[in-house]
């Protein structure tokens, strides 16, 4: 009431003094005081509400768009094949202000139900996934993928919302269905998906009873925790993790090779030291490191009891090492304990690099 009241009579009190330009400076002052005696006397009490969706965009989904046939490994972005309206999730929390203000504050995210088409089945698995073309973990969330096989069962999720008797399943076509996608990290959308689908290229993987396990000379290409080395002050790069963020690079391989060769038994495991010398009377084999000054975290360099700093330091071409380091006694060990974990044979093989 104070604010309509000063309001008035500020614009008419403005005017007598300054004309129009005073009016709108006296109307602007009466209304700050009448709000700051209304919030005295009332406290006030209002509702700031977030962003919120009036609409869902969703990937392109083309009507007769052929359905790809792949070997070996290839990345495809797929299309949506069915998709449920989006979840909305509302949060009104309090804030309080001066004056015993009862503000609130409302805030709305969302979800998405989809199921995404890849390509002819069946499948093996799928490897990466990219959103908006930037490194997607399905691990964080709730996604089902169906390889395509001429046995496979409609989704509980589709057929929950369509009804029983009213969702196929999409026998002999690849397909993943992704269930309460989180939408807030990309802008409320859904994000442009690409896939590597991997399959078997006639069979061959299934021969395979045997590998030898390369490059030998890496520090810790074989361990299966990710270890990273400080790059610059402050800034640490992934020693082994390139392939997926929060996997070693020898996980995300071994998992690829034993489920594309089902029947592989045996592992050669290829370990590198160097010699010092062409000369043999003169040749001494060591252990050796691509770089004594090089910091990693969480574990450290050590084979044979020989720390980094007095390992042998291979030699360098263009620049940079010519080979990486030996692998460490650790990563061997982890890497030894993994294959045997997954039911394969390990041979020990070690290797002579002259570096």
């Amino acid at each position: 009431m104070a604010t309509v009241v000063l309001q008035a009579a500020g614009a008419a009190i403005g005017t007598m003094l300054g004309g129009p330009v005073g009016g709108i400076i006296g109307r602007a002052l009466g209304a700050a005081a009448g709000g700051f005696i209304d919030q005295q006397l009332f406290g006030s009490s209002r509702t700031v509400k977030g962003p919120r969706l009036t609409d869902l965009r969703v990937m392109a989904s083309s009507e007769g768009a052929p359905i790809p046939r792949l070997w070996g490994s290839m990345r495809v972005s797929g299309q949506v094949i069915w998709a449920s309206d989006f979840e909305e999730k509302r949060k009104t929390e309090s804030a309080g202000g001066k004056g015993g203000s009862r503000n609130k504050v409302k805030t709305y995210s969302y979800f998405a139900n989809f199921a995404v088409g890849l390509c002819e089945g069946e499948i093996d698995r799928i490897g990466r996934v990219w959103a908006d073309g930037k490194p997607f973990d399905l691990s964080g969330v709730t996604a089902r993928l169906y390889t395509g096989s001429e046995t496979q069962e409609p989704d509980s999720l589709m057929t929950a919302a369509l009804g029983g008797g009213n969702v196929p399943a999409y026998r002999g076509l690849a397909y993943i269905v992704f269930e309460r996608l989180p939408l807030a990290a990309f802008g409320n959308r859904l994000p442009q998906l690409s896939f590597e689908v991997i399959r078997a290229a006639g069979g061959a993987e299934t021969q395979v009873r045997a590998v030898s396990i390369i490059p030998g000379s890496t520090e810790f290409g074989y361990d299966t925790r990710v270890v990273t080395r400080e790059a610059e002050e402050g800034v640490t790069v992934p020693e082994n993790a390139h392939a997926a963020a929060d996997e070693s690079d020898w996980s995300v391989s071994l998992g690829q090779l034993t489920a594309s060769c089902r029947n592989l038994r045996w592992a050669s495991l290829v370990t590198a030291w160097f010699g010092t010398d062409l000369r043999c009377g003169s040749c001494e084999v060591k252990p050796g490191v691509d770089n004594r000054l090089k910091s990693t975290d969480p574990e450290t360099w050590r084979v044979s009891g020989t720390a980094r700093a007095n390992a042998h330091q291979v030699s360098s071409s263009g620049g940079g090492p010519a080979y990486g380091g030996t692998p460490s006694d650790a990563a061997v060990i982890r890497a030894i304990r993994d294959l045997t974990a997954r039911r394969r044979k390990v041979m020990f093989h070690p290797f002579v690099l002259m570096a």
